[in-house]
């Protein structure tokens, strides 16, 4: 009797050892298996990465398409107040003819670049909004960005599903736009299927806001985001500073737009005019986002 509880015993000590260590294979299985999850690779970031022109909004549009080639990017964001360049005697695009839209247009696809995505004034009137949609069709993109005033919500959505081009809300900071919080950009999505958020990651901080906070209140609702930095928080006076080097914490913006498997633009800008240009730090910013999210650096022509 007492050697069959021996033998029991042993069995038993034998099975709890296999059993353990079995289990510990599987913490550190899981383990392993998150942080390969965590760590940012290609295959986790769906991004269609580019610059809004606004960056060199000083330059003629075919300019800006060259700065926006010279940093290796594939995107870009136009703005409907832009020059367009000597050969069209750098009339404003949204003055310009649709023959004149379509010369830019082409400039577009020989730089081998896409533009999906364009900003836009609008005004105080249906004629001043449709009039920039007219832009925006002619140009090919998928959404105009634009902070459309409050009474004119309905119309301009109306407008957005008559042309079949989505409306992504913008926020400046608190004293500039009615969308300087996440919560006015919810509120103007209610009712309005047209709409979606475009997040200025650079401008929350101006109004106290966490650029994070504001990312995980506009789940599911943003189409593209602006990648902009700032020096501090609660200071609405002083310009943007490069992508990485200011108080927003990238890391975990991108962790989050990860979590939310979100797969649209992401825009760099800046508002801040460098001499002679924005492109150095452009260029920097570029492979910050690359070196941040371990994906490989692109190559920068001469």
């Amino acid at each position: 009797m007492k050697r069959k509880y021996q033998i029991h015993f042993l069995t038993a000590a034998v099975l709890s050892i296999v059993l353990n260590g079995c289990f510990s294979l599987t913490l550190s299985a899981q383990s392993g298996t998150k942080k390969a999850a965590d760590k940012p690779t290609s295959k986790a970031v769906d991004w269609k990465l580019g610059v809004a022109l606004y960056t060199f909004s000083t330059m003629s549009f075919p300019e800006q398409l060259a700065y926006a080639d010279s940093a290796s990017l594939k995107y870009v964001e136009g703005f409907v107040f832009a020059k367009s360049g000597k050969e069209l005697k750098d009339t404003v695009l949204f003055k310009l003819s649709p023959a004149g839209i379509q010369n830019l247009k082409k400039k577009v696809a020989d730089q081998g670049l896409k533009m999906e995505s364009i900003y836009v004034v609008g005004g105080k009137n249906v004629a001043d909004w449709k009039r920039d949609f007219e832009v925006a069709k002619a140009f090919g993109v998928k959404y105009v960005t634009g902070e459309p005033p409050r009474n004119m919500w309905d119309s301009v959505d109306s407008l957005a599903g008559i042309y079949g081009i989505k409306v992504a809300l913008h926020n400046h900071w608190k004293e500039n736009s009615i969308y300087w919080h996440p919560d006015s950009v919810l509120a103007a999505l209610k009712g309005h299927p047209n709409f979606g958020a475009c997040p200025d990651l650079g401008h929350y901080p101006k109004s106290g806001i966490n650029p994070v906070d504001a990312l995980k209140k506009l789940e599911g609702k943003i189409i593209g985001i602006h990648l902009k930095d700032i020096a501090e928080y609660n200071n609405n006076k002083i310009q943007d500073v490069p992508v990485g080097t200011g108080v927003v914490d990238f890391p975990a913006v991108f962790a989050e737009l990860k979590h939310q498997r979100f797969n649209g633009h992401v825009m760099f800008e800046r508002d801040t005019k460098e001499q002679p240009n924005n492109l150095t730090s452009l260029k920097q910013m570029v492979n910050y986002y690359y070196k941040t999210l371990d994906l490989p650096r692109p190559f920068f022509p001469k």
